[in-house]
């Protein structure tokens, strides 16, 4: 497989690792499972929360089952450290259940990359808190956060 996700590691700049980010953050809030496995390398090893994941199918079918559960998901992440091809992020999602209770998900996640920029490993920590509707704060139509939209760090996150 010659498949590349640019920006390719090592990551150099902080530019180069923030654009790594955005483009995950960006694949994530178009809530296409599929679309979203092939930024893994086919072996590639998760541990979200509890669940240990391993394969691009295993991952597709783990979004799946969450993007069924978690309705109405946005999420942002923020660049919080860097170096060679590794990649820490802190983020935030908002979400709800189909019986209309939201919440606010927090977490870390560390990423370690491939030569050809595919993730081979993420390893996510998060926790959820329950919000009133009225707390929310990502209210952008599904898909891409604008370029607007104010990151975390600007939201108090």
């Amino acid at each position: 497989m010659t498949d590349e996700r640019p920006p390719l590691p090592p990551f150099k700049t902080i530019d180069a690792a923030s654009r790594k980010v955005r483009l995950a953050e960006d694949a994530w809030n178009g809530r296409d499972p599929a679309k979203v496995a092939l930024a893994y390398t086919p072996d590639s090893q998760w541990r979200n929360r509890t669940e240990f994941i391993t394969g691009r199918a295993a991952i597709e079918a783990f979004l799946k089952r969450k993007w069924r559960r978690e309705l109405d998901y946005r999420l942002i992440k923020e660049l919080w450290a860097f170096h060679e091809n590794h990649i820490a992020v802190r983020f935030a999602y908002e979400w709800h259940d189909d019986s209309g209770n939201w919440f606010r998900s927090y977490g870390n996640e560390n990423w370690d990359f491939d030569e050809r920029g595919l993730m081979r490993r993420r390893i996510a920590s998060i926790n959820d808190t329950p919000i009133h509707e009225d707390e929310r704060k990502f209210f952008w139509k599904l898909g891409r956060r604008p370029e607007d939209h104010p990151e975390l760090s600007m939201l108090g996150l």
